[in-house]
């Protein structure tokens, strides 16, 4: 089973967007994983306490055509479960020794990433790496954490010769997104997808015709649904910041794969960018 296959963890992170129905089927696969490869549909519907046509309707949500291929798709991601009741998310408690803290924050950051690689979509990246070779310029929007990552984000670019900037803040997320153009593009980053000042300036942006991409975490949020381009990030369901931690993690991984993506289709001019950054940054270091 390829990586980006696993029904199991889109499941897990679309739930917040479900209808109720929805989420009672979802609920009931996450908790009884290794019993629904054996259920019919009537008994899954059953057992959840919803309907045939319900069941059916999650099918499809999930981007299946019927029952049977999406219970294959349930039999190969449990096949490809790693079966460590210790790999997996955990959050900080009081009183944990550094031992522990060090081997659970890089257990979460190791998750993060390679869930992320299980929902992301391949096609996706590809669209959006052609569109950033042929952008104009590139707009970073994000708050908090997120902000770090567009931030990132334009001192890579940036080297390469790409105009960009990050916006962090309301009022200039305002203000830059009013003055896109249909050949820039701007690039939201948002864990929840609902931020209200990131909605803000994706609508302004699109209002300008600038191609918008959304690197958000897999769900049908408002951020989602208004981007041109989605890059889904998986992230885990824990109370405190080791939550932040893995979602920015999973999206500076996703922004590393966007600069690695147009450096290699570009790879002639970008040799010759790198190599000046590189010369003036080591020639500084002498001094």
């Amino acid at each position: 089973m390829s990586l980006n296959d696993n029904i199991l963890i889109k499941i897990r992170e679309m739930r917040e967007s479900f209808t109720p129905v929805e989420r009672l089927v979802g609920d009931y696969i996450l908790e009884n994983k290794e019993e629904i490869p054996h259920l019919s549909i009537k008994e899954l519907a059953q057992s959840s306490k919803t309907s045939d046509a319900s069941v059916l309707r999650f099918c499809k949500t999930m981007g299946y055509s019927g029952y049977r291929n999406f219970i294959v798709s349930i039999s190969a991601s449990l096949g490809s479960r790693d079966e460590d009741p210790k790999a997996q998310y955990t959050d900080i408690q009081p009183g944990d020794d550094l031992s522990t803290i060090i081997s659970n924050i890089s257990l979460n950051n190791c998750k993060s990433i390679e869930d992320t690689l299980s929902v992301i979509d391949r096609k996706e990246i590809a669209r959006a790496v052609e569109l950033l070779c042929h952008s104009k310029r590139i707009a970073f929007f994000g708050i908090g954490a997120s902000g770090i990552v567009c931030m990132d984000g334009v001192q890579k670019f940036s080297r390469i010769n790409k105009m960009c900037h990050a916006y962090t803040d309301g009022h200039s997320q305002l203000t830059a997104a009013t003055l896109l153009e249909k050949d820039d593009v701007a690039i939201f980053i948002s864990n929840s997808g609902a931020t209200s000042d990131i909605i803000d300036a994706l609508i302004i942006a699109q209002k300008n015709k600038a191609k918008c991409i959304a690197i958000t975490k897999y769900n049908k949020s408002e951020l989602a649904v208004g981007a041109d381009i989605v890059l889904s990030i998986s992230t885990p369901e824990i109370t405190i910041r080791s939550g932040a931690m893995g979602s920015r993690i999973a999206m500076l991984t996703i922004i590393d794969i966007l600069f690695a993506g147009v450096a290699s289709a570009e790879y002639e001019e970008v040799k010759t960018y790198l190599t000046k950054t590189h010369n003036i940054l080591k020639k500084k270091l002498r001094y």
